[in-house]
Parts: structure tokens; sequence; C-alpha cells
């Protein structure tokens, strides 16, 4: 197998899909009729968000902290955050075990077996749009938002480069993940989606997930007051990177393809399917 056969195999890995997807369905919909019963008429409407909606969300396998967005927006907008923090608690105390829940400023964290529910409160107003509550702990108070923004630039840019972007971030991500997260998700995500991939693969457009993530990859930096452990994370993939895109030059695809799986791990889920793919 090659670099590319291995990275474009774990990207196609990095996705969630058959009983682990109808598993979170089914939880949506049942937390969606939960929430209707509970709150009667005080929810003008709900929406998930983020990165399951993106396509970019990885399996619990990959990441043991992929979690689905889901925001609960009030129509009573007169009250302070913590309020409707302290309402989504209440209800998730009544219809789950107080073992699968905490807060987790600004969200209420509902942990099921097989993914975490992040619960936004939010408010909307003509004037000040869509809020939810700010990130700081000690400031009680509203942001402004538009949840699925980054949605539809991502949409254009992943088509714009050959569909070839969710693979690669589903990529850094489990990289991500398999080190500490030395990136905070979304912002790894936004940076490496508004970047330009102009040149990769040459001036013949000869492009493919393996270019597509070692330029993504190479580009990340850290500034230089990031905890040690980042750096360190950061400095090793770039090591990596540049060992085995000196083997594939001396044309020792094997030896580069030992660098990338240090680089990044087979995870027990791909196993069986790269073994599946070799037999054929």
């Amino acid at each position: 197998m090659s670099v590319n056969s291995y990275l474009s195999t774990l990207a196609h890995t990095a996705v969630i899909r058959d009983t682990e997807k109808e598993s979170i369905q089914r939880s949506i919909v049942a937390l969606e009729g939960k929430l209707s019963s509970y709150f009667s008429g005080e929810i003008k409407y709900k929406l998930v968000f983020g990165s399951y909606t993106r396509g970019t969300i990885l399996p619990r396998a990959m990441d043991e902290h992929s979690d689905i967005d889901y925001m609960v927006v009030f129509n009573d907008s007169s009250y302070r955050p913590q309020t409707y923090l302290d309402k989504l608690r209440r209800f998730v105390s009544i219809y789950y075990s107080k073992s699968e829940i905490s807060q987790s400023n600004p969200t209420i964290v509902l942990s099921l077996n097989h993914i975490k529910f992040e619960l936004v409160p939010a408010i909307e107003g003509w004037f000040s749009g869509l809020q939810i509550p700010a990130k700081r702990s000690d400031l009680d108070d509203w942001i402004s938002t538009n949840p699925n923004d980054f949605n539809q630039t991502l949409i254009a840019v992943n088509q714009s480069n050959q569909n070839l972007i969710k693979p690669m971030l589903r990529l850094v991500k489990y990289w991500n993940a398999k080190n500490n997260y030395p990136f905070p998700s979304f912002e790894l995500e936004k940076r490496l989606a508004e970047r330009s991939y102009f040149l990769v693969g040459g001036l013949l457009g000869q492009a493919s997930i393996k270019s597509y993530f070692f330029e993504a990859m190479k580009s990340l930096e850290l500034s230089w007051d990031a905890p040690q452990y980042k750096k360190d994370a950061l400095y090793r993939a770039h090591q990596l990177i540049n060992s085995a895109q000196h083997y594939l030059n001396q044309g020792l695809d094997s030896v580069a393809e030992g660098e990338i799986k240090k680089l990044l791990p087979e995870p027990s889920i791909q196993r069986g399917l790269i073994g599946s793919i070799l037999s054929r």
C-alpha cells in the first residue's frame, strides 16, 4: 500500500457511518422529543450544528471527545445565560442519569454511550440576532453567532479542491486528537479550510490526499508561548512528514509509509477495513 492509499483509507475510515450514525440519529430524535415535551412553548426552535453537520466529525474510536453541538433557542430572551443553562440542566437531570451530565461552560454536556451532546442555550432578537453564552467562565453574558455560516464556506472550498479538503481535515483532526489537541478543533478546521491550496500537487494540478495532508500539516504553526507538549507534537509531525517526503523522493514508498504510520497509526476500526481492501 502506498502513502496515498493508506491516507485515503484512513480518511474513509474517519467518517461516522452505519451503526454509530444510526445511534446518533436515534439520540437526536429522542432528544428533540423530550425537549419539546418538557419545555412545551418555551422553545423557539432547535438545531444541530458544528462538525457533525459539516461532515468533519470523527468516530469516537478516533477521537474520544467527538461531540454533537445542539442549540436550543428560547422564546424568552430576558435572562442571563446561566438561567438557561440551569433550565437545560434541570431538563437533562429528569430524562438522563446524573452520571451522564456535566456543565462545561458555556454548555451542558450529555455523555451517552456512543457520543457526547453539547447543549447550547441561545436567544434571538431582531437587532441582536442569534446569541449564545460567552465562553469565558467568569463572564455571564451573550455573544452573537451564526452557527452554520462556516458550512457553506467549507462546501465551496471542498468542491473547488477536488473534494479533498474534508478528508484532509479529518486526517489532521485525527492527528490533533492523538496528540492531546495542540489546536482547538474548530479553529483548526477554519484555519486549514480558509488557506490557499493553489499549488498543491504542482503546476500540473496532480493533487492527492497525500499532497493536501502534507501541505496542511506543514502550514501549522504555534505561538511562541504555547505549551511545550504542543510544540513537541507539531515538531515531531513536521519531522515525520519531511522524512516521508525524503523516502518518497528516493522511491522508498514502503519506508515512507512507515513514517506516516508513526504519525497517524491505524485505529482499531481501520485494521479490518484495510485488510478487506488488500484482499480484493
